[in-house]
This record gives structure tokens, sequence and C-alpha cells, in this order.
């Protein structure tokens, strides 16, 4: 894929040399509403969304996309989703409220967490949320938390880990012996037959291998095993699953030399499978599951910055720019990349390497390493791509720095979804003890 069709992927272009997203001016954007700034396309959403619907739908029609709500969890986002038919994965009892907050219908969300409390357990029982357990061990409180509600057991689910992980980094890589996730294959059989003993009447099962995966083939192996423990469940314990959900993990191509996931190679490696195993057994009545998140949702959204210091140190040059890790914490904990573009484009001068860095008080706030870019000045403007998922979500106010505001592009239309923080809000939640007033 060539340079120009890479950014159009994600909605960007250059007009008469300035950046357009969405089909808006990012320096009028930047004028109107300052920097930084989350930029979120509508369209991109919807159009991730329904290319993944087509795929699934053309091979296997009793099929479930559920958004992994983590990757960003904004209200409008959700309601997006939610109105295109999209189901939900929520990974804590915030999250779940916030779905309901949304209007998304309790059916519509698997609560997939892991070391619950009690306390968990009664929010998701009380708003009848599916829980996908992690642990045998918890089995039996969840057992007493629908007694003392006098709530009926229906569904339950348990996630597996199939020993085989997969993930951009060490950090996100979710299956294998000494990872805190899921249930293993020797466990398995116990925790269905204690679920089956427990009152439960219907059953689910779940694996997840890691997140911001790009090459298809990673989940060959993953599936393969899962597949064998499905078919022991079966045949040990004469299961009938109502749904059998493989997770997450699809990626994106954050580099410009990076291909987009192909789709038709996750369509070989998971969807034909498990698609094989249930006509097979004549099973069509049962659902298929995924669990995108980033996949959906991070090439919607661009952030964008505005210089405001250009220093050379004699050494290396660095570009100063008003969003730092606590903006876009990615880049630090994951050693991720995030392409880095000017809003106004220079065709002529020299082009420079720089690093380009946040105001936080850390020498680890570098948000872009080593970028070649034509001569950049104080006051010009970057856009950082691919924010969309990990990005808001994860920002925080540290240094005492508030949290920027977000806004949604829908077609020709602007709207802000997220207001910015200010310096009061800083202190809204605190409380001073009475002798230190």
């Amino acid at each position: 894929m060539n340079y120009a069709d890479w950014l159009k992927r994600k909605g960007l272009e250059y007009k008469d040399k300035v950046l357009y997203f969405a089909g808006q001016s990012t320096l009028n954007l930047i004028k109107t509403y300052g920097t930084p700034i989350y930029v979120t396309n509508e369209q991109i959403i919807r159009e991730r969304y329904r290319s993944l619907k087509e795929l699934l739908s053309r091979v296997y029609m009793k099929n479930d996309i559920h958004y992994a709500v983590k990757a960003n969890s904004n209200l409008s986002l959700l309601k997006i989703l939610n109105s295109e038919g999209a189901s939900f994965d929520c990974t804590s009892r915030g999250e779940i409220y916030i779905c309901l907050k949304a209007g998304i219908s309790s059916d519509k969300i698997i609560y997939t967490g892991n070391m619950f409390t009690d306390e968990d357990f009664t929010f998701a029982v009380k708003n009848n949320i599916l829980v996908n357990l992690d642990s045998v061990s918890q089995l039996k409180r969840l057992v007493l938390v629908y007694d003392r509600l006098g709530k009926e057991k229906e569904t339950i689910s348990f996630r597996i880990n199939p020993e085989f992980g997969a993930g951009h980094h060490k950090h996100t890589v979710t299956a294998g012996k000494d990872i805190k996730f899921g249930i293993l294959e020797e466990q398995a059989v116990e925790a269905y037959r204690k679920a089956k003993e427990s009152g439960f009447k219907r059953f689910g099962i779940h694996q997840h291998i890691g997140s911001g995966i790009i090459n298809a083939l990673d989940f060959a192996n993953p599936v393969e095993k899962y597949i064998s423990i499905v078919k022991k469940l079966i045949e040990t314990l004469d299961i009938e699953f109502e749904f059998i959900d493989f997770g997450g993990g699809l990626g994106i191509p954050y580099r410009p030399d990076e291909e987009p996931l192909d789709l038709s190679d996750y369509e070989k490696y998971v969807v034909e499978p498990f698609v094989e195993l249930l006509s097979k057994g004549g099973r069509s009545n049962i659902t298929i599951k995924i669990e995108p998140g980033r996949f959906l949702v991070a090439e919607s959204t661009i952030l964008l910055t505005q210089i405001n210091t250009i220093k050379n140190n004699g050494f290396k040059l660095f570009a100063g720019i008003d969003a730092g890790f606590n903006t876009l914490i990615r880049p630090v904990l994951y050693n991720s990349y995030h392409h880095i573009i000017p809003c106004d484009l220079k065709e002529k001068g020299n082009e420079f390497e720089y690093d380009i860095v946040g105001p936080i008080c850390e020498s680890g706030d570098v948000l872009g390493k080593e970028r070649k870019l034509k001569e950049l000045k104080e006051k010009d403007n970057l856009a950082i791509l691919d924010t969309g998922a990990y990005g808001y979500v994860m920002s925080s106010p540290y240094n005492s720095r508030p949290r920027p505001a977000e806004i949604l592009i829908n077609e020709n239309s602007i709207y802000e979804i997220r207001h910015a923080e200010t310096l009061e809000d800083l202190i809204n939640a605190q409380k001073v003890p009475e002798h230190l007033k």
C-alpha cells in the first residue's frame, strides 16, 4: 500500500499542503478547539465494524461482535457501535456502568474480568450481566451471590487459557502458563462440571490470546488448541454451548510500511475452523463471538498537538509539544510506535531528525523517537495518528495537567463529546480535614 493510500485508509489527506481529517482542515480544528485535542472520525468506526460483520455473516450467520470497551469507553463511541448492532465486552463494573448509561441492554454485555471481587459479582448479577469467569475458585463465590440475591442461574462462561499467546508487546500477551488470565486445559472439565452441579443451565466458552495481532497466522495454534478443548468438554460432559467466543486481538497498521490485517487470512485461520467444528457436529444453533477493540476504533482518532519548543542541545534535536505521556501513554508504556505528521506540509527545506517530546517531568516522555521531518518551528502543529484505542482512556492528570477535550466528526458536522478538564477539576474530588483548613 502506498503512503497516500495508507493515510486515506485512516481518513487523512493533504489538500493544498494542509492536513485534512474526515474532510476537515486540522488547522481549522486547532484554531477552534486548541491543542492538545483528540479528534474522532465516526465513519471509520462504522466502516471497520461493517467490514468485520460482513466477513462473519458471509461465512456463518449466527455471530456477534462484542466491542472491547477497554479500548475506548467514550459514551458517543459506544452509542455509534450500539447503533450498528454491536454487542460489548466489559472488564470492570465501571465499563458495564458506562455501557448501561449509553443505553446498551444488559443482554448484549459480557463481563470478562479477572480477580473478581464479591462487589463485582453482585453488580453484574443485579444488572443481569453474563459473567465470564477467570478461575475455578470464583465459581463458588458467584453462586453465593446468585443465591443471596434470589436470582436464577442461567448462563455461565469460563475463559480458557490455550497456552499459545500473541500480541504487540509482552504486556499485552494474555495466554500462556505463566500468564494470569484464564483456565488451563486440565482445569476446564472440572470448571464446567462444577458449574453444571451448581445449577447453571446454559453455557458459553471464551478465550483471548493477546492484543494488536496483525499477522492472522498467529491465531492458528491457539484456535487449534481451543477447538480441541471445546471438543473435550462436549464429549466429556455432554455440554451444549450457546456460544463459542474467540476474543479479540485484531491489530492495525501503525507504521506506514505495515499492511493491514488480512481479513481473508483471519477468516481462514479463525472463523473457518470454528464453522467446520459446528457444521460437523450439527451445531448450527451455536453463536460465534469475537471481541475486537483496537481494530474498530484505533484508526478512527488522531491527537492534534502544537510545538512549543525547538531545542538543540548540540547533540540532538527535540521538538517539544503540549501533549505528553499523560495524554498518550502507549509509547512509554509499550514502546509503541505512533506515526506523527505535520498539519502544514512543507515540501521545501531540509529534513531533520527529531525526538518528539512532551512536557512531563520525566525523561521517558517521548512520543516519537528519531522522526525525520522537514524543519519544524515553534507554533507548528502535528498530528499523532491511530490514537482511538488506549489513547484518552489511558490518559491521566499526572503532573497535575488537566486532560484534553475530545471532538467527533460525522460527515460535515463537528461535536464536542468531552470537554477539556479545568484546573478546578484536579481538586474537585479532594477533601481537606478540618484541622488543615
